[in-house]
């Protein structure tokens, strides 16, 4: 469990993607993720776009050999089954957790961005003819450039809720929970990062996991 923790830090923070913060989380009170022990867990991204479940789950998965992919194991030779046979199929595979990740919402939000100003620089003696001595034209040119102004504008950030879970299939409960919401988002990749990483962060802070 300890090597498994160290890779995943290791992985999350090498993320590249910084707007994405944990909004709300919950944990069992009587369990922690690390009393778990874990040896085989499945990864599940409950999205409805086929290549971008893959994609996270492969993202989470390479952290580490113990994370298993659910395409794997649930497709469309078993969707059909009950939740129990389903259980079932996992727990024949010596599966003792499941994460999963989804999207709960995503908003449009729209902010104001004032526009700025910059000032005529006239300087004073010192500064005119002092500081100009030994620079070029360029930086002489710039004491008398005029006033510019750039006007604000409208911007429109599109904001991302998920919805992150790890369950023990030994007891068949909910251990941990976690709702992220990311901005800004250019790639799937380092935004599920992002999200693993401030659920570790989370869960360091509740005591799920052990401290650093």
């Amino acid at each position: 469990m300890r090597k498994y923790l160290s890779l995943l830090v290791i992985l999350f923070l090498a993320s590249c993607s910084s707007n994405t913060v944990i909004v709300s989380s919950w944990r069992d009170p009587k369990i922690t993720v690390a009393q778990e022990h874990f040896k085989k867990v499945l990864v599940v991204a409950l999205v409805k776009d086929e290549a971008s479940r893959r994609t996270t789950e492969n993202r989470i998965a390479a952290s580490n050999p113990v994370f298993k992919t659910s395409y794997q194991y649930m497709n469309g030779t078993n969707l059909h089954l009950t939740k129990e046979q389903q259980l079932k199929i996992l727990q024949d595979e010596n599966f003792d957790g499941v994460i999963t990740m989804r999207l709960v919402s995503k908003e449009k939000e729209t902010s104001y961005v004032p526009g700025t100003y910059t000032g005529m620089y006239y300087g004073g003696f010192d500064g005119m003819y002092t500081g100009m001595y030994g620079y070029g034209f360029g930086n002489w040119y710039g004491m008398y450039s005029p006033n510019f102004y750039d006007p604000g504008y409208y911007q429109e950030t599109t904001s991302y809720m998920v919805e992150t879970n790890i369950f023990s299939l030994k007891d068949n409960k909910l251990i941990w929970t976690g709702t992220t919401k990311s901005e800004y988002v250019t790639d799937l990749g380092q935004t599920v990062d992002a999200i693993m990483q401030a659920a570790v962060k989370e869960m360091r802070k509740d005591g799920s996991l052990p401290p650093k």
